[in-house]
């Protein structure tokens, strides 16, 4: 199989591609450029990385991409049409909707919306909801291991730690167990190497 090309800084959701490309074991060329570059918008008009090129075709959105290769590689997921796989998608997208989406709002009125557009009293609020989406996750957690699935490593482990990274740099709270998923998550070694890509 083809190596990967990723596109996109390691200090942005591009990251969590990276991640689990090293997990899973594939080879890819890691081309780390800045959103809206040329070397992104060749591939994405809109800008926006990471890009995942697959065979010649580019795929943009990190939740998409990384479904992609967890269906192509038969890791880190579960079956489509399965019970668990539900489970899993609606973990996905919870973490989608209840973490990564307050932070991105955070970004935006912190650094990317032109600076007349930002309103940066929001945050307050947006800080008030990421912690209080953490209460509500709590008893999707699994209690029979160490991810959230239980004793299987699958995409939403990603998702979820690499949010919490993103919180802690933001300033957003972080609370128990949270916190202790997502240092024992940056103590993989697929972590370590995706980091220094």
């Amino acid at each position: 199989m083809t190596a990967y090309q990723v596109i996109g800084s390691v200090k942005s959701r591009t990251m969590r591609v990276l991640w689990m490309l090293e997990e899973i074991g594939a080879s890819y060329e890691h081309v780390p450029a800045a959103p809206r570059s040329d070397e992104v918008t060749r591939f994405n008009p809109a800008g926006k990385v990471p890009v995942l090129v697959a065979d010649g075709v580019p795929i943009s959105d990190s939740v998409a991409i990384m479904t992609f290769l967890g269906d192509r590689h038969g890791k880190l997921t579960h079956t489509p049409g399965t019970i668990e796989r539900a489970r899993q998608d609606s973990l996905t997208q919870a973490i989608i909707d209840e973490f990564d989406a307050p932070l991105w709002m955070a970004a935006r009125h912190s650094f990317i919306l032109p600076e007349d557009m930002r309103m940066p009293g929001i945050k307050d609020s947006l800080r008030w909801e990421f912690e209080r989406s953490q209460e509500q996750f709590l008893p999707r957690m699994a209690e029979d291991g160490p991810f959230l699935m239980g004793e299987e490593l699958t995409i939403p482990d990603i998702l979820l730690a690499h949010c919490m990274g993103w919180a802690v740099g933001a300033k957003f709270p972080v609370t128990e167990p949270f916190r202790e998923h997502a240092r024992r998550m940056r103590e993989r070694p697929a972590f370590e190497r995706a980091s220094a890509a």
